[in-house]
């Protein structure tokens, strides 16, 4: 792969890295999945096809660097259970404390997740704690 450079999120938003280029129909569907989780913009979505099956260590190798030289401490990735599940379930990956710590996350909890991490008003791992047994943030339960 000849560079992982990424556009920089725009702000207060998380980048959503799509890695499975298998179905377009998918990712719009996902993409208005998550537009649509509270009304507010929370994705600066990457549709690159050199992204294509990226590795999560192929991400943490090349330290991630945006556009803009500031490195990025985690990621969405729209993968292939992404696109094939109803509920879009992202594969978070934290890039910075526990490089390679993943937990999926519906695109329905997407916004919560999202709105904290990019404020740092949470880090990764408070939501990676917090998953049911499939490894899946499902929300605090007040909901």
């Amino acid at each position: 792969m000849a560079s992982m450079l990424l556009p920089a999120p725009k702000d207060l938003t998380s980048t959503v890295l799509r890695t499975d280029f298998n179905d377009d129909a998918a990712w719009v569907s996902v993409q208005a999945a998550i537009d649509a989780a509270d009304g507010s913009p929370h994705a600066t979505y990457v549709s690159d096809p050199r992204f294509t099956d990226v590795s999560i260590q192929a991400l943490i190798d090349e330290g991630t660097a945006t556009e803009d030289d500031d490195d990025l401490t985690y990621v969405f990735l729209a993968d292939t259970a992404t696109m094939t599940d109803p509920s879009s379930p992202l594969l978070a990956v934290d890039l910075y404390d526990e490089p390679g710590r993943t937990f999926r996350v519906p695109a329905r909890w997407y916004p919560e997740v999202s709105a904290n991490l990019s404020i740092a008003n949470m880090d990764f791992a408070d939501f990676a704690d917090a998953v049911d047994g499939s490894g899946t943030f499902r929300g605090w339960g007040d909901d």
